[in-house]
């Protein structure tokens, strides 16, 4: 939801502000005025790309600034910064902190739909009708979907993996004869996995055997030896203990060095084990020099790493078994794409089942809005296509696309094809009433939605913002009366005069209003013309 907007040097518009109410706010002022500089300002501010020529004449730069509450947003909301030279350069701040253009989009972009005359992509775009049904289906659509995706991707594996074993079935004798030499040549050696890393902290003990075989026996007879450190701390500890009987400070600093001769006598002890097991064997030494040579020898041939060795030896193996296994891996993997392929099949049909019991009834719902739209008997039709498996995305197995019934007995056609703007407009109008919660989008904002509407339509279009504008913050710009009189907020957009015109925004009330809902109605503000646009602002009010 944009909670506030305040825009700089856009268009016709050098400094500007709006703060749209939670449920429907109108934009209206004469043809001209710069409405359009305002829609550019929130497509900016939702992450749209931005043209140099949207600065305002004289000015350096323009710059948007809102604020917007977001699903997941804390008590302060998200602050977007955007700023746009008049040499085309641009800058993006989000909560303060440098972003990229496309980073807004994708974290404010989907909140806000805007809904133009000839900017209906959402609902003109195919690939985004099945988001529609899967919204109106909610739940069971959802689960089945994740369920698909699932097997879509297992299935995705088991084939990959059928093309690899079939590869390598496909091997030339030159590329097996060089899989069955690089497999003697490494088998030859067969290195173990971690073999090397023992070998290298090995290697230092067999080579200094004897020095460290000296240190260990050294320090073991400057502990333990003849007038050694433990004969002199036992001394210390019978000197003190003897002492402790007329202070007992004593005994205690007699406990703290027994503690410690007991930790000497058992190091002594393990320096003595240890010298035992270590000697210096130059038989030892060459082979474990030779052994690490050979290793080093697979790495810089098949390496760089141990593991890329121990990899390529895998390679060449099941290279060497395709070829004489008489086809058996490949049998085995092919069973396994069938089996997923099946399970696949089953996830499908799920979903497929999911979305058709729900299509009719979205149909049903939207046509339902558009006759109260006064479309007549206009419908809307949910086609559900099964596609080849060739075919089949992330989004499911079968096409979904909105069609379009102008009238009772007339073939139903893809919406883009055949619906004008101000049908479109309406139809998309429909669909955003009926979906309601179930649509990611919190903000709508529509432009020329009242395209070629009066007379009762527009009562009803009025009545359906309103009802709209429950669920979801509503901004439309509009020249009906009977649209603005329905708003919680009215803005009048007007321009002044000058040698450089410019575009203001002033939230309208009390008489204000009344006076522009009269000249939307007839063109004056008589008091004939005012009259009409009490009544109608009391009627809304108290209805």
């Amino acid at each position: 939801m944009i909670d506030e907007l305040h825009v700089r040097d856009v268009a016709l518009i050098h400094d500007a502000s709006i703060e749209p109410a939670a449920g429907l706010t109108v934009l209206t002022g004469e043809t001209g005025a710069g409405k359009t500089a305002l829609l550019s300002s929130i497509k900016l501010l939702v992450g749209e790309r931005a043209d140099a020529g949207m600065v305002r004449e004289g000015a350096s730069s323009l710059e948007i600034e809102g604020r917007l509450f977001l699903r997941g947003d804390d008590e302060d909301g998200t602050v977007v910064r955007r700023r746009v030279g008049a040499d085309g350069r641009g800058r993006v701040e989000l909560d303060g902190h440098m972003a990229s253009v496309r980073e807004l989009a994708e974290r404010v972009g989907s909140a806000v739909d805007l809904c133009g005359q000839h900017e209906h992509q959402r609902l003109l775009s195919v690939q985004t009708h099945v988001d529609m049904l899967d919204s109106w289906a909610g739940l069971p659509a959802a689960e089945a979907l994740d369920a698909y995706r699932d097997a879509l991707a297992v299935a995705q594996e088991a084939a990959a993996e059928l093309e690899r074993v079939r590869e390598m079935g496909r091997a030339t004798g030159e590329r097996l004869e060089e899989a069955s030499f690089v497999l003697r040549r490494i088998d030859e050696v067969d290195p173990r996995e971690g073999e090397l890393e023992e070998l290298e902290a090995q290697l230092p003990r067999v080579e200094h055997g004897e020095a460290l075989m000296a240190a260990a026996s050294g320090a073991r007879e400057l502990l333990s030896g003849d007038d050694g450190a433990c004969d002199a701390l036992g001394e210390a500890v019978r000197v003190l203990g003897d002492a402790a009987r007329y202070d007992e400070a004593l005994g205690a600093w007699a406990k703290t060095l027994e503690s410690s001769l007991i930790d000497i006598e058992d190091v002594a002890s393990e320096l003595r084990d240890y010298a035992d097991e270590v000697d210096f064997d130059p038989e030892e030494l060459e082979r474990v020099q030779a052994r690490l040579a050979r290793l080093e020898g697979l790495m810089r041939t098949y390496g760089p790493r141990m593991a890329d060795v121990l990899e390529r030896r895998e390679r060449a193996r099941e290279v060497v078994a395709a070829a004489s296994d008489g086809g058996e891996l490949e049998r085995r993997a092919a069973e396994e794409l069938e089996r997923r392929e099946a399970e696949l099949a089953r996830a499908a049909d799920a979903l497929d089942a999911v979305r058709s019991e729900a299509a009719p009834r979205l149909a049903e719902a939207v046509s339902g809005q558009m006759a109260f739209l006064e479309m007549g008997t206009a419908e809307l039709v949910v086609s559900q296509e099964r596609l080849p498996r060739a075919e089949w995305t992330r989004s499911g197995p079968s096409r979904v696309e909105l069609l379009y019934r102008p009238a009772a007995g007339l073939t139903a056609r893809p919406l883009r094809k055949i619906a004008s703007g101000g049908e479109v407009s309406r139809v998309m109008l429909a669909c955003k009433v009926v979906l309601g919660e179930a649509d990611e989008c919190e903000t709508l904002v529509f432009d020329e939605v009242d395209a070629g509407v009066g007379g009762a339509t527009a009562v009803a279009l009025a009545s359906v913002l309103a009802r709209l504008a429950q669920t979801h913050q509503v901004i439309v710009v509009t020249h009906l009366a009977q649209v603005a009189v329905a708003a919680q907020k009215h803005y009048l957009v007007r321009k002044s005069g000058g040698d450089v015109p410019e575009t203001s925004l002033v939230e309208l009330s009390g008489e204000d209003r009344v006076a522009e809902v009269a000249r939307m109605l007839s063109g004056d503000t008589g008091s004939a013309s005012r009259d009409l646009a009490r009544e109608m602002l009391s009627a809304r009010a108290a209805g």
